[in-house]
């Protein structure tokens, strides 16, 4: 079954954000934003695990960021 694409309209200052929020270039919005989601809802229940959830993505684009620099050198 084909996945079901939609177009969505956003303020640049809004793509702006989630564009900060990539963890690796090639990303997609709708990864982010289904983790942002699933974050949402973490919080709701266990705000502790969603703060966890948080710290690992940070630590990821931190990684990414130091392969990315040690490759250009």
């Amino acid at each position: 079954m084909p996945r079901k694409i939609t177009t969505i309209k956003l303020q640049k200052y809004t793509k702006d954000r989630i564009d900060k929020l990539k963890v690796y270039p090639r990303e997609t919005y709708d990864e982010i934003i289904q983790e942002m989601l699933d974050i949402l809802n973490i919080c709701k229940i266990n705000p502790y695990q969603a703060r966890h959830r948080l710290l690992s993505i940070d630590r990821k684009k931190k990684e990414y960021s130091n392969k990315k620099s040690v490759k250009s050198e």
